[in-house]
């Protein structure tokens, strides 16, 4: 009927299939490694924050959520972590529901919040050790288990100051390790890369595919759609509660870029571009430049050698934004 939701286990119409998707019980026992989320949902009163959402983060990648704000981005991750109960749908985390099996499945997950939140008074190294403690850590590794992570996340000369002493970037940074303690199998991180400045960041990435590379499910939800570039294999992407598209960072790359150009003689730049056909637009800026979209890298170094070769003087050439936040911008566009 028009305008009725979908009945349970049907997907909606037009919605997309998983990327990389392996379903929890394509596998016997149901054991799929990895997180899976389908049609969940989950009401706050008047407001229904997810709705009929689907996600998968295959082990062994780096799966972006991406999403403007109120999209439900924060509301499935505590529903991954087994912090918040959906009203409808079925989770499964390296095989285990989060809501009959919430023990095992805080064992496999690693959750990091956008804000470390709690125990200001103890320092870094306490909060650590506590945490080790409360996921059972053998006594005589937890020492050497927290010198590790205090060192991972650059937190060493810092480790016995209290935590309300720290940034912003640092206290990121602790409640990393703090994810980590456990050796966890999944990862739900939240704002990550929020307060660390640009050195920090690049090893966040690192160890990021680092964590991807030695067989963990990492989920980022972040607004840096530019790092999400060059951390992620796959995005989901979701908007008013559900997810309107999935795909992996080559598939995204398959959708075409905008690409900017800037020239010393922009009106002998247009002429040239008018020539061989293409659509562009004027950008405003302090040199003549031009903004097109091309499908693929070959096709970027094609007109970039026809433009040189004509004698127009071109100044720069280079993408104006990354696959992801392309494909995001014309969903939103679309939207």
């Amino acid at each position: 009927m028009p305008g009725s939701d979908p009945a349970p286990g049907a997907r909606a119409e037009g919605a997309a299939a998983p990327y990389d998707a392996v379903p929890y019980d394509a596998v016997p026992g149901g054991a799929a490694r990895g997180v899976t989320a389908q049609r969940v949902s989950r009401r706050f009163g008047s407001v229904q924050a997810v709705e009929y959402m689907d996600f998968h983060a295959p082990a062994g990648k780096v799966t972006a959520l991406i999403g403007p704000n109120g999209a439900g981005k924060t509301t499935l991750l505590l529903m991954l972590a087994s912090l918040l109960r959906p009203d409808a749908g079925t989770i499964r985390i390296d095989g285990f529901d989060p809501v009959r099996e919430h023990a095992a499945v805080r064992r496999k997950v690693g959750w990091m919040p956008d804000t470390l939140g709690v125990w200001d008074s103890l320092s870094a190294r306490e909060i650590l050790t506590q945490m080790a403690r409360f996921y059972r850590l053998p006594a005589e590794g937890r020492g050497q288990r927290v010198s590790r992570l205090l060192h991972a996340v650059r937190l060493d000369a810092l480790a016995d100051q209290p935590a309300r002493a720290l940034s912003r970037g640092q206290q990121q940074r602790l409640s990393l390790a703090r994810a980590l303690i456990h050796d966890p199998s999944v990862l739900l991180l939240d704002e990550p890369a929020s307060g660390l400045d640009p050195g920090s960041r690049v090893e966040l990435r690192n160890l990021l595919r680092q964590l991807a590379a030695s067989g963990k499910a990492v989920v980022v939800s972040s607004h840096v759609l530019s790092e999400l570039d060059e951390i992620a294999d796959g995005a989901v992407f979701v908007n008013q509660g559900r997810t309107v598209k999935q795909q992996t960072l080559e598939e995204a790359a398959q959708e075409g870029r905008r690409y900017s150009v800037t020239a010393l003689d922009g009106a002998a730049l247009s002429a040239r571009l008018h020539e061989f056909g293409l659509v562009f637009r004027a950008e405003g800026g302090r040199r003549p430049s031009v903004s097109l979209v091309l499908m693929d890298d070959d096709d970027a170094a094609s007109l970039l050698k026809r433009l040189v070769e004509s004698g127009v003087g071109v100044v720069s050439f280079a993408p104006t934004t990354g696959a992801l936040e392309e494909t995001y911008m014309t969903l939103d566009a679309e939207r």
